[in-house]
This record gives structure tokens, sequence and C-alpha cells, in this order.
């Protein structure tokens, strides 16, 4: 059907042919972004048309007039309809009339109204009140009636926004600040709102009031095609919800990306964030450039009276070679020539970072247009001034997405590109990928003071998740891509090396740290072996908690700082030749024996909770010096009469009361002489989910009762589990239980990686249980909602399991976690 046909049916048949036509046009497949969005606007136009024509018989001096969104034609399936009423004031009771309708038919098809009844004055008056009805008038747009009444108001309204563009600017300015700091980036989240958010289909509206202004006006390279994409997955989020939503959920991601024809929900989100790039880097420049003219009118009077009338000098401060600094920008030289200087745009980059100043818009299009492209290797300079750059702090990363909007960054280093934009769907990291390693190199700047080679450390974080473009372990993967780079860069063969063993092992000492017994000799002869020097030793540990603190504030604690701190000496000593000895049980401390001479003593559990606030090694330099202390968690000491079900009554007690646990360590203690009996002791670091910590009493009450067997914690924990919300469309995957061979001499590691719930490792040491093992440490790390475990385990005469043993157990867990 012609989209004429539809507009005469609607007429013909009013409100219900409306409809009809309404739905059809929504369902044609063959028309959709901009045509179905000004169709639909036209079609909506000829209905309102009918219903002002009929209800304004002998009516004059009255308009039915279209803003904001519907005034721009960009009506989506389900956008509400903003319309104003406008009259001379002469007949206000057949104005009323009019309105009513007008608006009751609209509001008997459930369509969102947001509407108005104003004279040209009290409009006018409304809109200097009131921002936010200003810029909805500056996109008025004549359906019915008067157009000179329309005409007059839309030039009245325009000459009154650049009248006023010097205070009214500001003020967007400080709005679209304040919606920005509520919603978020649009470009980083990963259910984001496509309309408030920054970068979002809001800003883009404010760029257009900007250029409204006569005053600045925004890059228009790229923006109106940002501008579509944001709408037609807008379209396409209002058709696969069937409500007026601007929120873009995980669970609907799928739908809309297959009602827009792409791949998956990934390609969806890379283009959502690729188009509020633009709009966001086209802000940055609009609202800078509008503070240089208002900068600039401000002081202009008084320089004309210094300079007897005339014309003002612009200073320009030179910076670097052909970089200079005028109007609180970086630019470029006069002299300079970027066709034969192909160094000059990490030169002026680095300059713009180190004077934190933002590099111009021309210049960066000019040296985008006419720079060739570096020789491979790159000469010395261009390395230093990269590094130069990438050690410059927070300022970075203003300049380097200049760069990047023009195509640069790519141009330099093209394998950016697979990385560019690109989601990462966990709860962690609170970036995309290429941010993220941004990020990294920020933070690594502020440890260059810590390392012999720093531009080692600066462009590993720069290339640390570069393979996360790739299929396969993004480690493996970067591994190959960052020789690649660091030789083209031109490191020497050496230094190479050691970029490539960084961004293979990046994750290494984390994971180590956290997930395996550090006093186990083999645990960390195996982390020597892979880094080989103490200078690799020392850029791997600074690059980890640079990587840490850029991913998000749940990826790094003075917790998992003191752990890897610990870690990192215990290596540094095997690669200065002390190889670690075979352990000995440490000596109990004098609080231990007295709470296991207790135990026995009672016949039942005793436990004693401590807060915890020192790193694990006193000794090791604190990854930050905060005012107060980061609690580390809470130490709890329970000694236990040796008894089976141990630790699955602990760990379901423990998650009963809400307690993370962050490590445990289970051990049969030696009694002094004269004592009787043999004791389990259980040294464990919790912290409280949430609230205060419970009494040790209540603790211990429940952990008794557990322990003869009168506490069924198994069905208290379910009821609470089936209790938990649970978002619609999110699907844990399955745990997977392996067993991590030649990771230790004196036990069988057992690693599980499962979706983190309350009484997980009172269900996996059920299963521990069952398969008659005794747990000799266990070491838990939780990440988001993901949670990767590590069980020390042994027969019952201490020893490690045998291979298939091993593997059986291994295949009793997973079963025991999906069932």
């Amino acid at each position: 059907m012609t989209s004429t046909n539809t507009r005469v049916e609607a007429e013909d048949s009013g409100p219900s042919g409306y409809a009809a036509a309404r739905l059809r046009l929504l369902q044609e497949e063959a028309r959709s972004g901009p045509p179905r969005r000004t169709a639909l606007a036209e079609l909506t136009d000829d209905w309102l048309t009918g219903l002002f024509t009929a209800g304004s018989q002998g009516l004059r001096g009255v308009s039915l007039i279209a803003v904001g969104g519907y005034g721009r034609g960009e009506l989506s399936p389900r956008s509400d309809l903003d319309l104003l009423l406008l009259h001379d004031g002469t007949d206000p009771g057949a104005v009323a009339a009019l309105a009513d309708r007008v608006w009751y038919p609209v509001w008997d098809l459930g369509l969102d109204l947001d509407h108005s009844v104003r004279t040209p004055a009290e409009a006018r008056k409304t809109a200097a009140d009131d921002l936010k009805v200003q810029l909805g008038l500056l996109d008025a747009r004549h359906v019915a009636g008067d157009l000179g009444l329309t005409a007059g108001l839309r030039t009245a309204v325009l000459a009154d926004w650049r009248n006023q563009a010097p205070k009214r600017l500001p003020q967007l300015q400080e709005l679209c600040a304040e919606r920005a700091e509520r919603q978020g980036e649009l470009q980083y989240l990963l259910e984001p709102d496509l309309k408030e958010a920054r970068g979002g289909l809001r800003d883009a509206t404010a760029l257009r009031a900007v250029a409204a202004s006569w005053l600045a006006d925004a890059p228009r390279e790229g923006l109106a095609d940002a501008r579509r994409r944001l709408l037609d997955v807008r379209d396409a989020l209002h058709l696969a919800t069937g409500r007026a939503t601007d929120r873009l959920a995980l669970q609907e991601q799928d739908q809309v990306a297959a009602e827009l024809g792409l791949l998956d929900a990934d390609t969806l989100l890379r283009q959502v964030y690729e188009a509020a790039r633009v709009v966001s880097y086209a802000s940055d420049v609009t609202w800078r450039e509008v503070g240089r003219v208002l900068r600039s009118r401000a002081v202009r009077p008084r320089l004309r009276a210094m300079l007897g009338g005339g014309k003002p000098v612009t200073e320009r401060s030179p910076l670097a070679e052909g970089v200079v600094e005028q109007d609180g920008e970086v630019g470029l030289a006069r002299a300079a020539r970027p066709e034969r200087d192909p160094v000059l745009p990490l030169r002026a980059a680095a300059a713009a970072a180190q004077a934190d100043l933002p590099l111009s818009l021309h210049a960066v299009r000019r040296m985008a247009a006419a720079v060739r492209p570096l020789p491979t290797p790159w000469p010395a300079e261009a390395r230093e001034q990269l590094v130069t750059l990438l050690g410059s702090g927070r300022p970075t990363i203003e300049v380097w997405e200049a760069l990047e909007a023009e195509g640069l960054i790519t141009r330099l280093l093209p394998d950016w590109e697979r990385v560019r934009c690109r989601p990462q769907r966990n709860a962690v990291h609170i970036w995309t990928v290429d941010r993220h390693l941004i990020e990294t190199a920020v933070r690594a700047s502020e440890l260059t003071r810590r390392v012999g080679r720093p531009d080692l450390l600066l462009v590993s974080a720069l290339l640390h998740d570069i393979g996360k473009g790739w299929p396969g372990d993004h480690s493996v993967a970067g591994e190959i891509i960052a020789r690649d780079v660091a030789a083209r860069i031109g490191f020497d063969r050496a230094d190479v090396a050691v970029l490539a063993t960084l961004v293979r092992h990046h994750l290494l000492l984390v994971d180590t740290a956290t997930r395996r017994d550090l006093e186990d000799p083999a645990t960390v002869r195996s982390v020597a072996e892979a880094v080989g020097s103490q200078g690799t030793l020392e850029l791997l540990h600074a690059l980890t908690e640079a990587d840490a603190l850029a991913t998000g504030p749940a990826a790094w604690s003075s917790w998992r700082g003191s752990l890897v701190a610990d870690l990192v000496k215990r290596v540094s000593a095997v690669l200065s030749g002390d190889a670690p000895e075979e352990p000995e049980a440490a000596a109990p401390t004098a609080e231990m024996e007295r709470l296991a001479i207790e135990a026995c003593r009672t016949g039942g559990p005793v436990l004693s909770l401590r807060a915890q606030t020192e790193p694990l090694d006193s000794e090791a330099e604190p990854p930050a010096a905060p005012a107060d202390p980061e609690p580390l968690g809470v130490e709890l000491l329970i000694a236990v009469p040796d008894q089976p079900g141990v630790l699955p009554s602990v760990a379901g007690v423990l998650a009963m009361h809400r307690l993370t646990v962050r490590t445990a360590e289970l051990r049969a203690l030696d009694l002094p002489d004269g004592v009787d009996g043999s004791v389990l002791l259980l040294n464990w670091r919790v912290a409280a989910e949430y609230g205060s910590l419970p009494q040790a009493a209540r603790l211990r009450a429940d952990l008794v009762r557990a322990l003869d067997g009168s506490l069924d914690i198994s069905a208290r924990l379910a009821e609470r589990d089936a209790a938990y919300p649970r978002r619609r469309g999110v699907v844990a995957p399955p745990a997977r239980v392996t067993v991590a061979s030649a990771a230790s001499r004196l036990a069988t590691v057992i690693e599980v990686r499962a979706h983190d719930a309350p009484g997980l490792l009172h269900r996996i040491g059920r299963a521990l249980e069952t398969a008659r093992v005794r747990v000799r440490s266990m070491h838990v790390s939780t990440l988001g909602a993901n949670a990767v475990d590590a069980f020390y385990v042994t027969g019952a005469k201490g020893e490690p399991l045998p291979g298939e043993e091993a593997a059986s157990v291994a295949r009793a867990v997973e079963e025991a976690l999906r069932s």
C-alpha cells in the first residue's frame, strides 16, 4: 500500500482508520528508518489536520503545531506526540473546546500526548522561564490552521534564542552534564538509554540547538548518520518490546539486532557505541567552541580599548616542532607540513596531553587528510612520542579520542580496529575493550617510577587485551599481535620478547595469587618459569595492578593487591636463586592452640572473628595509601573436633549468614602433649555481603546444629535461592570443573568455574565430602557473577589423587553443581 493511499484511508475512516493505517505502516518490512519515520509523521499530520479542521469550523487565529521530536518529523513507533495549540486569544472558550476535540481522540487510541494551549506571548514567556520548553519550540513545525500565526511564533522564538544564547547555552551545557552524570556514557553501557545517556539522542538535539544560536556549530561529518543509527535502533526497540522505551535492555538486544538485520547483539552494541562516540566527540568540540566564543566576547571590549580599536592579536605559543598552543587548544604551526612529517600526529598528540590541552579539530582533520604513513619500523622519535602520549596520565584519553575520531589511530595501529568500540559482556568491566586499554595506560603512567623500563610498561598496557578482537584465548592471540606491533613500532628483539611475555601472561599473577596455594613450591616455580627475569616480573606486577584498576572497582582491592605482592616476593626469590624449600606446617599461634584445646574440651566447634586491615605481607609495599585502611575482610578461626562434613557445614552456615568467603584453609592441628583428640582448624577470611557481621555466638549455634544434623542447610539455602530475583532472559552458563595438572606436587588441584550463588561453596563441599577426599586448602575468587575456586585435595593418607580418580572427582563435583 502506498503512503498516499494510507493517508487517504486515515482521512476517510477517522481514528479507527488512522490506527489501522498506522499499524500497516509499522508492519511494512520494506520501509524502515527515515522513510518510515517521515511517513508516520505525515500520516499523523493528516489525521490531526482532519481532527483540527472538523473542530475549528468558523474559528480563526488558531494553529496546531508539532514540537520536539514530532516537530522534527522523527516519530518512532511508540513516540509520544508533542503538540501546541496556538491561538491569538480572541476566543478562549472556543479554543478550549477545539483542544478537547483534538486531544481526546489521541488519548482514546492510547497514544501518549504532551500538549499545551497558549498564545504567542504565553509561549514565549514559558520558553523564557523553562529551557526545555524553549528547546522544544526550536523544532516547531506547522501542522494545521493559521500558518501566519505559526510562522510568527517560530521567528520570535528563534530570535529570542539567538539573543539569549550567551545566557542560555551555558545553562544547556549544564543540563547536558547533569544528565551525563545521572545516565552515564552511552558508548560504554551494556544497557544504555539511547536518549538520555551522554552521546545519545538528547545530546544530538542539543547540538541542533547550539547551531540554531549561530554562536557555534558542531562538526557535521558523520553526525547525521550517527543520529539516524540511534533513531533506527530506537525504532527497532519499540517494535520489539511494544513499549515506549529508550532503554536497550540485555534481554531485548538479540531481538533488536534481528529487527535491524544485524548478526548479533554485540554487533548491535558496537554500532550504538560508534554512533554515540561521534555524538560525544561532536559535543566536546562544540561546547569547547561555545566557551571560546563566549570568553572572546567577554574580553573583546577591553582588548579593543587597549589596542585603540584595532583587531586583537591571537597569541601562538610553541609547544613542539610544528605544534603551537592557541586559544586554549593545540594546533599546527604555520610552518607545519603534515605531508612531509609523518611523526607530526604523535608529536602534536604528545604535546597536547603533556600540556593538558585539547587538540583542535582543524589540526586533527588537517593531519588526517595530509599526513603520510610512518615507515616500518617507526623512527625512534615516533616511538618516543607514543610513549610520551601514553605516559601523560588522564589527559591522554581526550587526545586519543580526538585522533581516533578522524581515523588516525587505526592508521597508526591497524590492529586497533578489531577492539574499537568492542563491548565486554562482563559485570566486572565498565569500559569497552579500546577504552579499557587506554584506561590501563593511564593507570600505568602512575606506576612508572616502580619499574626500570616505563616505556615497556606503557606499551604493554596499551596492547595487553589487543587479542580480544580475535577468536580463542585473547592472551594467546594478543601475544602474536603484540610481537608484530612491537617490531613495527621499532623495539629491538629483546624488548619485543618482553612485551610479548607481558601480554601473554598479563593475568598470570592475579589468577595465581587468588586461585593457587602460594605455599606450594610448584606454584611459585611455574610463575618464575613463565616470567623468566626480575625485570619482566617487575613490569608484570605493575601491569597487573594497572589492568585491574582500569577494569572496575570489583577487580582490585587491598586484599587482592597484598596476595599479588606476596606472590611477586616469592617469585623474585626464585628468580634470584633462592629456591623455595618444601613447606613445613606452620606452627599454630597461641590463639589457634587455645581454640583447639577448647574444642577438645567442649566436644563442639569454637570460633573467633577478628577484623583484618593489614596486608598479608606486612613488609610488602601496599598498593595504595588511603586515609582509612580498607578492610581486607574478617579473619574467622574455627576449631572443630575432627569429624565428617566439616567443610560443607561451615560453608553452608556462612552462606546462610550472607558471608562471602575470600580465602580458606583447612588442616588438622597437632595438639600439645597431654591433650587427646584430633582437631580440624579452619582459617578463613570472610566479608559481609551487606549489612553488619553476625555475632560469633549465632554462627557457633548454627554450626553446632549443622554438624549434629538438626539444621537442614541445603533446604534453607534452596528456599533462599528460590526467592532470589532472576533477570528475564539471563541464563548462566553451566559450571565447569577441571583438574589443574602439574599445579602442585603436594595435592591435586580441582578448579571450579561457576555462576556465583548462595551456597555454592556448601554444594562443592558436599560433593567433595561424598567423593571421600580431604580438602587441604581452597582459594576463592569472585569476579562479578562468576566464581573461580581452586581446591587442593588429597586422599585419606594425604597424597595427591591418581589421575583417573582426580578426573572422577571433578566429574562428580560438576554433576552436583548442574543438578
